[in-house]
């Protein structure tokens, strides 16, 4: 069994409505409430962390996956959006939805992109982050796959 730790600083010198750090790794960023939630929106935020994290986690594994599988590609790109609910003052995060556009090399035959189709769904249930937050968080998919040749 391989394990991998992975460590973070923070820094938060203020309040609720201050401006803070983190740097884990190559990342190092200041942190704040966003302005949707009434904060001074400098830096990022733990939403747009949480919504980072699955979707990098995603594309990532859909990649590894197309690779493994022979399936060679033109491009990979994805748009993702969370929905966070306020009711009664608690906020909740309560949905992740992944938009990923794979388009398959020109002449990709039906077995491929058919693989395909069905890896970008089992990309979304292999992820590890989709795994830690699956039961919380509900995460959609909405997946369009084709041939190079499709898109002209």
């Amino acid at each position: 069994m391989a394990e991998h730790i992975f460590k973070l600083k923070a820094d938060w010198p203020g309040l609720r409505n201050d401006v803070g750090e983190i740097e884990s790794g190559n990342l190092k960023t200041k942190i704040s409430i966003p302005p949707e939630m009434d904060g001074p929106g400098v830096g990022t935020n733990p939403d747009e962390m949480l919504l980072g994290a699955a979707a990098t986690c995603y594309i990532i594994t859909l990649a590894a996956m197309l690779e493994r599988s022979g399936i060679d590609k033109e491009a990979l790109t994805m748009d993702s959006e969370a929905t966070v609910d306020v009711t009664n003052g608690v906020f909740t995060y309560k949905k992740i939805v992944h938009k990923p556009k794979l388009v398959l090399t020109a002449g990709t035959d039906e077995k491929k992109l058919s693989l395909a189709r069905r890896l970008t769904e089992k990309a979304e249930t292999s992820c590890m982050i989709s795994r830690a937050i699956r039961g919380n968080v509900e995460v959609g998919l909405e997946a369009e796959v084709l041939r190079f040749e499709e898109t002209n």
